[in-house]
């Protein structure tokens, strides 16, 4: 697969909430680096969660600045959007962009991929601090009730 096809991918987990093509998006060994959890998170199991959480965090509705592609139309418009794309051979950082409460959120997805267009590294930078401070509260009531459930 290539990084091209993997991004569409992960885009439709983003734009559709189609968390269950993560089971093969991700590769085992994938670590997770988020904004507000010091330490790496290693293993396709947290990564799933911590993923699924966002989904859900930013919703299903989420768009990028470019009309959707293979016939999607996407949800409700959350306001979530990819802004920039810089995809290379098996890297790609993905700029967005939305609003939640008021406080402006911007930052990058950067996402490595293996040879089989499967994600092993998946690094989120987020800014301004109070966007960092509003995605940790919301990420851990989502994390919270997801495991609960």
């Amino acid at each position: 697969m290539e990084t091209a096809e993997a991004i569409e991918r992960w885009h439709r987990v983003v734009r559709r909430g189609e968390v269950d093509l993560l089971d093969d998006l991700l590769a085992d060994e994938v670590v997770f680096h988020s904004p507000v959890v010091h330490t790496p998170q290693e293993g396709k199991a947290v990564t799933r969660l911590y993923l699924s959480a966002a989904a859900g965090v930013f919703s299903s509705g989420a768009k990028r600045d470019r009309p959707p592609t293979d016939g999607e139309t996407g949800g409700k418009d959350s306001g979530f959007r990819y802004v920039r794309e810089i995809v290379g051979p098996q890297d790609a950082l993905l700029e967005f962009m939305t609003e939640i409460d008021g406080i402006q959120i911007n930052g990058i997805d950067l996402i490595r991929f293996n040879e089989s267009g499967q994600i092993i590294d998946f690094k989120v930078m987020v800014r301004p601090l109070k966007a960092v401070n509003k995605l940790h509260q919301l990420m851990a009531g989502m994390l919270k009730s997801m495991q609960s459930d």
